[in-house]
């Protein structure tokens, strides 16, 4: 597969029985494990949460050692997340703890293959647009001291603040960072009623990453639980994959695709079968 049609299995779809943002959020699965079928399937990358890679490391695993692994089963790329509340000022104990996971995840991101570190508001913490927009451009350029990887911004509907595309964008502009740029999910889009044609006027150098997930239009009244686990996968819901992933494309994007499903059945499969549904559905969507 050429470079714009790799695809990274990212942490919440491989990482099997986890308790989403509510408990145990390491895997159970080994991460020999998940590179070795990541390998068999196909991906070019996995996605690695702060949790399970914070355990990893507390568990006698280097930085060094993940490498290798991917390294061994010719993985190109990582994606790292999450760091939330870097808006908000330090002595803020939510802060603090964001400043442990960013200083973990950069010095992960001067080790392993990062193509990006994700980003955000998921705790839909209000927090002034100027100020997030000031404390974004701060955050990129501590980044740049540690990686080349994208500091990428996900926006999506449950975030207090970014939560519409004319926002987000307002986001990177303002900040203006090289290492800026924003990250799509398809989920997220089609939630916000975001068509493809709406995206054709995203300047294409804030076009840093892009996720495939599917579901039905609409926020459903238990949104949360939607959210961590009734997500489908690429192909089987109702949002124009295929459409998004064109006008990407003619946006210039060339990177590779993130497949994020956050799915309760999913996650109850044997590894073997996650891997081959999320990267057969996955693909299908790319040709």
């Amino acid at each position: 597969m050429g470079g714009g049609d790799e695809l990274l299995g990212l942490y919440w779809t491989i990482s099997g029985p986890v308790e989403v943002h509510v408990g145990r959020e390491w895997s159970l699965f080994d991460l020999r494990d998940r590179c070795a079928h990541a390998a068999r399937v196909g991906f070019a990358g996995i996605g690695i949460w702060h949790a399970d890679l914070e355990h990893m490391l507390d568990e006698g695993k280097t930085l060094a050692d993940i490498r290798s692994l991917f390294d061994e089963y010719g993985l190109r790329h990582v994606e790292l997340e999450f760091i939330g509340d870097w808006f908000l000022e330090p002595g803020d104990e939510r802060r603090a703890v964001s400043d442990r996971t960013r200083a973990m995840l950069f010095e992960a991101a001067e080790v392993l293959p990062a193509h990006h570190i994700k980003v955000g508001n998921l705790a839909g913490t209000e927090v002034e647009l100027p100020r997030l927009i000031e404390a974004y451009g701060e955050l990129c350029a501590d980044a740049a001291e540690h990686t080349d990887a994208k500091i990428v911004y996900e926006f999506m509907p449950y975030d207090a603040v970014v939560n519409t595309l004319d926002i987000a964008l307002s986001v990177v502009q303002g900040a203006n960072a090289p290492n800026g740029g924003l990250a799509f999910d398809t989920w997220h889009l089609g939630k916000l009623d975001v068509i493809p044609d709406d995206l054709r006027r995203v300047p294409p150098q804030w076009v840093s990453w892009v996720e495939l997930s599917d579901g039905p239009f609409g926020i459903a009244e238990e949104w949360l639980d939607e959210v961590i686990n009734r997500r489908r996968l690429p192909g089987e819901g109702d949002f124009p994959i295929r459409e998004y992933v064109g006008v990407f494309r003619e946006l210039g994007y060339d990177g590779p695709w993130g497949v994020e499903v956050l799915s309760e059945d999913l996650r109850t499969l044997p590894i073997d079968e996650i891997f081959d549904r999320a990267y057969a559905t996955s693909a299908a969507q790319l040709t």
